[in-house]
């Protein structure tokens, strides 16, 4: 029990500081081969940040736990959305310009509703998730013909701002990107490992584990870039991180880990995390798509969203001590 709980207590900080590593490089490089920063923005930045997840429901899934990968992917979710927008719009509140955040939104929101109704029959089956990987090719074409058409917009602005704020060589963000990636790998074996013998020690299953202390602890990057975000008056950046984010989760997260491993849901995880975090991407989408007004996350929204994920979160304890 304690190497398990060293192991997690060292395994997510340094998960976390090398995802920081890799997509740093890789923007830089990125930009320095004149790849445009709007580009780079939505899908190194903006994809990038879902580099915790995706490593760690890999090793959960080869390792047969795959209530971890699942349970990692709808949490980071519903943890991005209520936790970190919700804490982020209360200490400054958020507004909308960018028209292509308010493309995305109805897209993240098919995507989230084509998810639920995939685990409505209590499974993720291979073709389930190769239709995924599918939906993921061509979100990326679309990103890709967004980032390469260019224009002015207000979130293009704000990646631009951010991308040159790097400093140093091509050598030097290449061997941040390498170190990086080499450091994600051997920190999510380590995380997947610890969350799996403290869930056994408790006797929770590992799918608990996955929506709370695993799916927090990977989402850190986004509290973090949407609060230097709104700290530097880039409110779009703050909203495009996270849905970029999401759609990474449940696109390819939840892909790959099916590919590898086909996943059983519990009728208790449809009917609670799908549908809470179903719920949370309708009520991010009703406030900042701005329906006869800009669109905004203000403190009173965020405070909403905050006390939905205490809520949420009691919920899931109540359900697996009591």
């Amino acid at each position: 029990m304690l190497l398990a709980s060293l192991a997690i207590l060292i395994g997510l900080p340094v998960l976390l500081w090398s995802a920081g590593k890799f997509v740093g490089g890789a923007a830089s490089v990125a930009n320095h081969f004149g790849v445009s920063p709007l580009l780079i923005g939505m899908l190194i930045i903006g994809f990038g940040t879902s580099a915790p997840e995706i490593i760690v429901s890999i090793f959960a899934a080869i390792q047969g736990n795959s209530g971890i990968a699942l349970g990692n992917a709808y949490g980071s979710n519903i943890a991005n959305i209520l936790l970190i927008l919700g804490l982020t719009a209360v200490i400054s509140p958020i507004a909308v310009k960018s028209e292509i955040i308010k493309k995305e939104l109805p897209v993240l929101l098919g995507i989230t509703f084509f998810a639920v109704w995939q685990v409505w029959d209590l499974q993720v089956s291979k073709d389930d998730a190769f239709s995924l990987l599918g939906l993921f090719v061509l979100l990326l074409s679309w990103s890709i013909y967004h980032g390469m058409k260019g224009g002015k917009d207000a979130l293009a602005d704000e990646y631009d701002e951010e991308i040159n704020s790097n400093e140093g060589t091509v050598k030097t963000h290449v061997m941040w990107l390498i170190a990086g990636l080499l450091l994600l790998v051997a920190s999510s074996r380590m995380l997947v490992w610890g969350a799996v013998e403290v869930a056994t020690f408790f006797g929770v299953s590992d799918t608990i584990i996955g929506l709370t202390v695993i799916a927090i602890g990977t989402s850190l990057p986004e509290l973090a870039s949407s609060l230097m975000a709104v700290k530097k008056g880039e409110h779009d950046l703050a909203i495009g991180n996270v849905i970029g984010s999401n759609m990474f989760n449940t696109l390819t997260v939840v892909g790959i880990a099916g590919t590898i491993q086909p996943m059983t849901v519990s009728a208790e995880f449809l009917y609670r995390d799908a549908m809470v975090m179903f719920a949370s991407t309708v009520a991010l989408f009703i406030f900042c798509i701005g329906i006869k007004r800009q669109g905004r996350l203000n403190r009173f929204e965020g405070g909403a969203f905050v006390l939905a994920y205490v809520a949420y979160t009691y919920w899931l304890v109540q359900a697996a001590f009591i």
